[in-house]
């Protein structure tokens, strides 16, 4: 039986900080890690605990915030509050007070906080248990700025805040890491009852914990050793090393499966990429939304990958761009694609076919071994089985106002510098010359050719310019 079966689970998000350090226009928690804002990392989280709902307390840049929280697609409800003005982080969480049910437990995050993990949010609601005040905490070398945890024996009994804290407290190693998880009832009661009567002047969430002690409720840590987890952003600085180090991660995961990265330190992923046996993945390659990576795939160095399939066997040569956005990509088994290719959304490409250097393909089918190897536009357009599209050849898809489809049936040579000025079929085993402009679709097995009668003449003298005065 899940904890959620006991009693539900609400999440409470603080992001209405202002974020002075990030030196941005964009609020802090809109910064973006591995290509997510850092708020929507903490709220993916919050799903994967199968969480009733969400209250974020926004505040400052919240007119930009907001439509993100609420924009349709999120995994739970998400509610915002706001907190205006900002006077610490007991009276940010007193702003969800009214969206909290009494029934559940209340885990608390921060909207600065990308990657704490779920498996480590659900043990803390374990030790939870719907009774106790759980606190998650590690222990740091340099504990600078944080909040200690004080104990008596195994028991905590308060959170000092570090400019609170005496000299023997600061000596403390053990953090509050700002995690915890309460039963909503109490944490109502003891927001009623926190002030603001230290060094900062502000309500203190952490001023909860001695009002538990008070009232006789346990107060228990969940204490973890990954620091990673619980790393917030304040700057630009904290912000990329926490990217290098969730990027190393998640290479080393990728290698642990069987992946081949060339250098796990210059790897990006900033979405989901799902790997068979045996991929090998080079240098300065960037993976967004949603990749498949088939069995055998070689990726060369610097490619930038988005929303597509690659089938076994594929090799995609150095420099190559491929972004399906909503219509996807999809690259055959044994494909041969770049370098300084483009696929754009709907390129649906067969078994072997070649894309070669410079060539863009958009919303386009390309049959098992079609090619078109060298300087070429392929758009809107159906292209059956061996067919050879020639270098500098263009689908003219676009007549100002409404796109138009070019049928390329199997088996035809399109020779170079060809504009096909669609709609126009190309017939079976037809041979289309060099530097045509075809504007009527063609006869299976024809040769077609539209363009100038070549004229040459003899003993012709070049314009010879001026001379100067």
């Amino acid at each position: 039986m899940s904890l959620n079966a006991l009693f539900p689970v609400d999440v409470v998000v603080m992001a209405a900080g202002k974020g002075t350090r990030m030196k941005s226009r964009l609020p802090k928690v809109l910064q973006r890690l591995a290509g997510v804002p850092l708020v929507q990392h903490v709220l993916n989280t919050a799903a994967q605990l199968n969480a009733r709902s969400a209250v974020v307390i926004t505040g400052h840049g919240a007119d930009q915030v907001e439509p993100l929280l609420l924009a349709p697609g999120q995994a739970l409800a998400v509610q915002c509050v706001r907190q205006e003005p900002q006077l610490g982080t007991g009276h940010a969480v007193q702003q969800a007070v009214p969206a909290l049910a009494d029934d559940g437990v209340v885990v608390i995050l921060s909207g600065d906080v990308p990657l704490t993990q779920a498996g480590t949010l659900q043990a803390l609601i374990v030790q939870c248990g719907g009774d106790k005040l759980a606190l998650l905490t590690l222990d740091m070398a340099d504990p600078t700025g944080y909040g200690r945890i004080v104990r008596e024996g195994d028991a905590v009994k308060a959170i000092v805040e570090h400019k609170d804290a005496t000299d023997a407290q600061r000596q403390i190693q053990e953090v509050y890491s700002g995690i915890m998880a309460v039963p909503a009832k109490q944490l109502k009661g003891w927001l009623s009852r926190i002030d603001n009567q230290n060094a900062q002047g502000e309500y203190y969430l952490t001023d909860v914990v001695k009002l538990a002690v008070a009232d006789g409720l346990p107060v228990v840590a969940h204490k973890i050793i990954d620091a990673l987890q619980v790393a917030g952003v304040n700057s630009p600085v904290q912000l990329v090393e926490l990217e290098r180090a969730h990027q190393l991660r998640q290479a080393n995961r990728l290698m642990e499966q069987g992946v081949r990265l060339k250098d796990p330190a210059r790897f990006d992923l900033r979405g989901q990429l799902d790997c068979a046996q045996d991929v090998e993945i080079d240098v300065n390659c960037v993976f967004e939304g949603q990749v498949s990576l088939g069995e055998g795939v070689k990726i060369g160095a610097n490619c930038v990958i988005a929303n597509c399939t690659i089938a076994a066997g594929a090799v995609i040569h150095p420099f190559t761009h491929i972004d399906g956005e909503k219509l996807g990509v999809s690259v055959g088994e044994g494909a041969l694609i770049g370098p300084f290719a483009r696929l754009r959304p709907g390129a649906q490409l067969g078994a072997e076919v070649h894309i070669g250097n410079f060539v863009e393909v958009k919303n386009s089918t390309m049959a098992k071994g079609a090619k078109a190897n060298h300087l070429a536009y392929l758009g809107d357009a159906t292209v059956g089985e061996r067919v050879n599209y020639g270098a500098g050849s263009i689908t003219a898809n676009y007549d100002g106002a409404n796109k138009h489809r070019t049928v390329i049936e199997a088996d035809v040579h399109i020779g170079s510098n060809c504009v096909l000025v669609a709609p126009i079929t190309i017939g079976a085993g037809g041979t289309v010359g060099g530097g045509s402009t075809l504007t009527k679709s063609t006869e299976p097995g024809s040769l077609s050719v539209a363009r100038g009668k070549q004229v040459s003449i003899a003993n012709w003298a070049r314009p010879q310019k001026k001379p100067k005065t």
